[in-house]
């Protein structure tokens, strides 16, 4: 099991979730519970598919920056997750 050193704490809107060091954003959204990026204009609940960023399905805002690829981008210690889906 991995000492908590090894952690770090995001907030994915407004949820504060431990998530083990080098896992990627999306991973922060399933902690969270969140299940959902963005919604389709449509209205339905979207969430990354592909996993490498072709899809683009996984856009959200990251500390402040819209519309970046939670499959691809790393957590750090403190960083403020917003997705466009609803809960």
């Amino acid at each position: 099991m991995p000492d908590r050193d090894s952690f770090c704490s995001v907030t994915v809107d407004g949820v504060a979730v431990d998530v083990p060091a080098g896992s990627n954003v999306a991973a922060a959204i399933v902690a969270a519970g969140a299940l959902c990026t963005r919604l389709s204009v449509t209205g339905e609940r979207r969430f990354a598919f592909c996993g490498i960023g072709q899809c683009q399905e996984c856009r959200v805002t990251i500390d402040g920056r819209a519309n970046r690829l939670a499959c691809r981008t790393a957590c750090a210690a403190g960083m403020a997750v917003v997705t466009g889906g609803a809960r």
